[in-house]
């Protein structure tokens, strides 16, 4: 069975110490689409950027639809993005960090890890599939 997103970001966000953002790009490169430097250029992504706007899992998936689908690629990578962010808002509504954990006061704290748990699973999900049907197209 060939390995997908949803079986290896979940575990690295959970069991591994890896971040939102970095979860989804150690996947990448587990899978065989990106070198080990895209982890590293995730990082920063977590948490909302510093700033708590953006999902990091939401970041995560971003960069590698970017990665497969960007402008050295085939250049759908804006369709591919709205099509995730569409997907990722019709359960979230929002894909603010600060908006995505507001009922939970500790940042680092168990309850907080495994909500955003949730969000990195179907940000896998939504990313595996988009994946999918494009292989299908082609």
């Amino acid at each position: 069975m060939e390995k997908k997103f949803i079986d290896l970001a979940p575990k690295y966000f959970l069991e591994q110490g890896f971040s939102c953002s970095e979860s989804i790009a150690r996947a990448a490169v587990d899978l065989g689409l990106a070198d080990e430097s895209f982890v590293s250029i995730a990082t920063s992504f977590s948490g909302g950027m510093g700033s708590g706007c953006l999902c990091g899992a939401v970041a995560g998936a971003q960069m590698v639809i970017g990665l497969l689908f960007g402008k050295y690629k085939d250049n759908t990578a804006r369709i591919k993005a709205k099509e995730f962010y569409q997907k990722f808002t019709a359960t979230y509504k929002v894909t603010c960090c600060k908006v995505l954990t507001k009922n939970f006061d500790d940042f680092h704290g168990a309850e907080r890890k495994n909500h955003c748990s949730n969000m990195v699973y179907d940000c896998s999900k939504i990313l595996d599939e988009i994946i999918e049907n494009a292989k299908v197209k082609n």
